[in-house]
């Protein structure tokens, strides 16, 4: 990839932050860029066929470094997940310096701050020394003021009307 690779938040209560960057990831694979997507505090193998399997059959690498959200996961504590998102945080940073994606998506790391299993300051020092040319994406509720200060792009997605609030179930093949 070509030019100085920028940073780009997709935040807020509103659906569609992880399909925006799924959708950027679909785009970069479409001209054979490296895209790697990394999500946190998530469990897709809950869910069957999703749009993180659709990437990896695309061609994209897929890193999973947490159990869930505590609130999701009884079993598992937040000094556990605390553990899990440090340990994948240090992963990554050595991944993208030996074998750097064009494209790094780092699904619900905002939510990993918001909720105190990472420290902000962690994030903008991984920001700070990405590859230059890497791209980078965070996606998730509630982006600090200085995550969003640190960003090229910032994308507030916010909820006006959703099917949830009327009881309807999420439907396979839309929402997950």
């Amino acid at each position: 990839m070509e030019g100085k690779g920028l940073v780009h938040i997709y935040t807020g209560e509103g659906k569609g932050k992880t399909t925006s960057a799924v959708g950027l990831a679909a785009r970069a694979l479409g001209h054979n860029l490296k895209v790697c997507y990394v999500h946190f505090l998530k469990r897709p193998d809950l869910y069957g066929d999703n749009e993180i399997q659709s990437l990896e059959k695309l061609g994209a690498t897929i890193l999973d470094f947490t159990g869930g959200h505590p609130s999701f996961n009884k079993e598992l504590t937040a000094n556990q997940l605390k553990e899990e998102v440090r340990e994948g945080l240090i992963y990554i940073s050595e991944y993208v310096k030996t074998s750097p994606p064009d494209l790094l998506i780092m699904d619900e790391i905002l939510i990993a701050v918001r909720d105190g299993f990472l420290a902000e300051a962690e994030l903008i020092e991984f920001i700070e020394q990405k590859p230059p040319n890497m791209e980078v994406v965070l996606t998730g509720r509630d982006a600090t003021g200085m995550l969003i200060e640190k960003a090229d792009y910032v994308s507030y997605i916010q909820k006006i009307k959703h099917p949830f609030d009327q009881n309807i179930k999420s439907r396979k093949g839309i929402e997950y």
